[in-house]
């Protein structure tokens, strides 16, 4: 397998993931955190979706899916490409209010879509392309994917687990 089969194959199991964490759950219990500060199952999946989509449309110089449509309505947000949830507040966090498990399935499907297709047009050479000089040493394509997939796995984790302690 080379490596953009094994990116395939990562991101291929994330919807599983993410469904698996959210399926079934009343917009209540997507807002329901553990204690006062902690961060929600919705907010979880939206973040994570949101983190894929805004990283994946500056490697595609595109706009974000999320600003296109009604999907920052949908969790009660207005359409802000720089609202990731990267350094939300404990009152962001309660903020984002997804309307249900459907709009959080159908925007991280929307996401995972674009990201496949992404995807299916690499090459391993690609994947040594420097995307961000910002770091020290600079972050190749490769770096950048697997950094998005592993953030994606952690928060797809900590709701599923979250969704066990519902009450």
């Amino acid at each position: 397998m080379d490596a953009q089969g094994v990116l395939t194959e990562a991101y291929g199991r994330l919807p599983d993931l993410v469904a698996t964490a959210i399926d079934g759950l009343t917009p209540e219990q997507l807002r329901w955190t553990p204690q006062p500060g902690a961060n929600s199952i919705g907010w979880l999946v939206w973040h994570l979706t949101r983190v894929q989509d805004h990283h994946l449309a500056e490697l595609l110089d595109t706009e974000q899916v999320y600003l296109t449509g009604d999907w920052a309505a949908r969790f009660g947000r207005k359409p802000d490409p720089s609202d990731t949830g990267y350094g939300h507040t404990a009152a962001d966090v309660a903020a984002v209010v997804p309307e249900s498990a459907q709009a959080l399935t159908d925007y991280y499907q929307a996401v995972h879509d674009r990201t496949v297709d992404y995807l299916a047009t690499l090459t391993d050479a690609d994947l040594d392309r420097v995307v961000d000089r910002r770091w020290d040493p600079p972050v190749t394509l490769g770096v950048r994917l697997v950094s998005v997939y592993d953030d994606d796995a952690q928060h797809a984790g900590q709701a599923a687990y979250l969704r066990g302690l519902l009450p």
